[in-house]
């Protein structure tokens, strides 16, 4: 009797711990966000290094890095008088002006339009960088004694002395001329929005001139909608136009130019004769006389550094550099000048991985940093007082990232991370101190201070309470592995077990990916989303990070040149083969998503390997490689017209014919990123085809798709249709 009683007392047991454990839902997560972890926001270091800064409803409030304890309230701007300010803001050289920002209006991804203002702490006067409409990039002088802007295309300086507004380009025009700020390929592709420049006195203003007279024009409709409405579309929708120039069309002119303040009198830099060129980059350097310009060939695997002189204009070629495939942008991106004056740091790639060059500021190379079979990720600076350069690296491993120091003799490295998984810092003005954000698969964002020599001062943020609410929906469960192909290539790959996982039963698999270039998934970070919730569901969720993504090398990262998506297929095509051989896997039951490249690797696995995938689901996916932007396509196809074959061959509208399997495609009518078009052309390819498909489109929305319950509806659909079709 007591045996069968305690075989009740533990069937109870158990049942009720079932019982326990609670069904995420599409408004847990996009409702709720239940899920979505706390984190330190908005640090802003102060010059000292001793203090820094955070926004705190609607106030910027000083905080100390060693005690932690509030110093003062900067300013509460909400008592100035306008309306609600964003959270973003930057302070002059001295600290004693601070220029912020409010209505804020998108153009892009990373611009916009807004009111900006400075505020003078010592006159307790609230200025507005102009008073005739909205400015973009308003950006202090070094003396903090102007401030430059853009305008309808247009830069202006505010001389903050006698509000003097002084316009210094009269040809901007929309669609035609852009001064100061680059067009939408290059804000989306080389990403930076700001391309003009103060010298480091303020004597000059370097600047990019955009010239979009020749790049063709892409058009959307936007339609009235609901969040927000747009009452003048209500009746007939509006036609937007905007510049955009696809794989082989042509591209803005671009130049540039200095503007010497003294002599009210601009210059245009000689940047040679050949004008099918980029300029993904201008950067002073410590030298007032000094202006360095980054320059891209078009197919983008040779890059220059040209010294400009404010002066002459006349340039000077210092450094050089060809790659057999193409250059990345973190290359260029992280360029920095030191301020010893005497050298600069650059990335490279040419012993195969992506690590730190020092060279002298004449252009011959001082040192090579760092150096291993393993990438930079990141880097962060050099601390010139203690000579040490500090960067995120992959070199625990493709899924994880650590924190380093080393001094420019690479002597003295120094780990500066204490835990494996995906660390991040931001360092104090000073690199006396630094946050360091760490998360794994088993941990959330875990926000910590250091000092320089990586002694944990505080925790600032770690989630304990979001740890114990994912137990009570059952915990993570996820862990990583690797799958090797017939070819004999691994991919690192990673799986979220559904609840009460038994290795005797058979469970249909979800792969998600991304598998776009130098990007990956497969990485040991915090992740508790839509995926859990499949899994949750019955689905063994898959990622796995294929040929051509990041943290493994130049060779495993590039083999995709001029053939983008045909290994990235294989891999996927080869990982559901392999997982189809599991024991507990359901081999008829396999399925794919993905956003964006994602898309459009679900639509190539749904097509190409149409054996092995039951179902897709491809969110704003690129369907063929002609209708996407050149400064992207051509930086890993080159031209269409110079690899016709590239192009056709890995663009999935060509391979409807193969498709079996059922699919869902999503696309927002306002992406401007990924265009409808790619969609619509898709699903035309699949009626002549005879193919059958369901399909969902949403009102105004961007390559993001989100605005209003957007995000519920779309999570919704798909979990629906998985449940239906998997």
């Amino acid at each position: 009797m007591k045996k069968y009683l305690f075989f009740f007392i533990c069937f109870l047991t158990v049942s009720s711990l079932f019982a326990q454990i609670k069904e995420i839902t599409v408004d847990d997560l996009w409702t709720r966000w239940a899920f979505y972890p706390n984190s330190v926001y908005g640090i802003n270091s102060m010059q000292d290094g001793e203090n820094y800064t955070v926004f705190v409803d609607g106030s910027i409030i000083k905080y100390s890095y060693q005690t932690g304890e509030e110093v003062e309230v900067v300013l509460d701007i909400t008592k100035l008088g306008i309306e609600y300010p964003s959270s973003e803001y930057v302070f002059n050289h001295d600290q004693t002006k601070i220029l912020f920002y409010n209505n804020e209006e998108s153009i892009y991804r990373r611009s916009f339009k807004a009111n900006f203002y400075v505020y003078d702490f010592k006159t307790k006067i609230l200025t507005p960088v102009s008073d005739a409409g909205k400015q973009q990039l308003a950006t202090f002088s070094p003396k903090g004694d102007k401030v430059a802007f853009l305008k309808d295309n247009n830069l202006f300086i505010k001389d903050l002395t006698n509000n003097k507004e002084t316009q210094i380009t009269k040809d901007g025009e929309y669609n035609k001329i852009i001064n100061g700020a680059p067009d939408w390929v290059y804000e989306e592709e080389f990403s930076y929005n700001q391309a003009y420049q103060w010298s480091p006195e303020g004597d000059f203003l370097a600047y990019v001139k955009f010239n979009e007279s020749q790049v063709r024009m892409f058009n959307m409709t936007v339609y009235a909608g609901m969040r927000p409405f747009i009452q003048t579309n209500a009746l007939y929708p509006e036609n937007y136009t905007f510049k955009y120039p696809k794989a082989g069309e042509d591209n803005s002119i671009v130049t540039v130019h200095i503007y010497n303040l003294a002599k009210k009198k601009t210059l245009n830099v000689d940047l040679g004769t050949e004008t099918d060129i980029y300029i993904p980059r201008i950067k002073w350097t410590k030298d007032n006389n000094k202006l360095c310009i980054v320059k891209l060939n078009r197919l983008q695997n040779n890059i220059e550094l040209l010294y400009a002189n404010p002066n002459t204009a006349a340039t000077q070629l210092i450094y050089s550099e060809k790659n057999e495939y193409y250059m990345e942008e973190t290359v260029y991106d992280k360029l920095e000048f030191l301020d010893n004056g005497k050298n600069f740091v650059i990335m490279s790639e040419r012993d195969g991985y992506r690590h730190l060059y020092l060279y002298n500021i004449d252009g011959t190379l001082q040192k090579q940093l760092t150096s291993g079979e393993w990438d930079i990720t990141d880097f962060y600076g050099h601390d010139n007082v203690n000579d040490l350069f500090y960067y995120q690296s992959a070199e625990e491993g493709a899924i994880y990232r650590a924190i380093y120091s080393v001094n420019s003799n690479s002597e003295n490295k120094t780990k500066l991370s204490n835990m494996q998984g995906v660390n991040e810092a931001i360092f104090s003005a000073t690199f006396k101190y630094y946050i360091n954000y760490f998360s794994n698969h088993k941990t959330p964002n875990l926000v910590t201070l250091h000092d320089a020599k990586a002694k944990e001062i505080r925790v600032l943020e770690e989630n304990a309470d979001l740890k114990a609410l994912v137990e009570e929906y059952g915990g993570v469960n996820k862990e990583f592995f690797k799958i090797t192909t017939t070819a004999g290539i691994e991919l690192n790959a990673s799986v979220i077990y559904p609840m009460n996982f038994d290795k005797t039963k058979k469970y249909p698999v979800l792969i998600t990916q991304y598998s776009g270039p130098n990007l990956q998934e497969v990485l040991d970070q915090w992740e508790f989303e839509w995926n859990n919730m499949i899994a949750q569901k019955g689905y063994l969720v898959i990622t796995v990070d294929p040929r051509g993504t990041g943290g493994r090398g130049e060779d495993f990262r590039k083999i995709t040149y001029m053939e983008l998506g045909k290994y990235e297929t294989l891999d996927l095509i080869e990982s559901a083969k392999y997982l189809a051989k599991l024991e507990y896997v359901d081999a008829t039951r396999i399925g794919i998503w993905g956003w964006s490249f994602g898309g459009y690797m679900a639509l190539s696995c749904l097509t190409k390997g149409a054996d092995y995938f039951k179902t897709a689901i491809a969110v704003a996916p690129v369907t063929n490689w002609r209708y996407y932007d050149n400064i992207y396509t051509e930086r890993y196809m080159r031209k269409p017209q110079d690899n016709p074959k590239g192009y056709d061959d890995n663009s999935p509208i060509n391979f409807v014919k193969n498709m079996k399997g059922k699919l869902l495609i999503v696309h927002g009518t306002s992406d401007d990123n990924v265009h409808l078009q790619n969609t619509m052309e898709f699903i035309e390819a699949l009626v002549q085809a005879d193919k059958q498909f369901d399909m969902q489109i949403y009102t105004n929305r961007n390559h993001s798709i989100y605005g209003g319950k957007t995000r519920k509806h779309l999570y919704t659909l798909m979990t629906n249709f998985l449940l239906e079709n998997l």
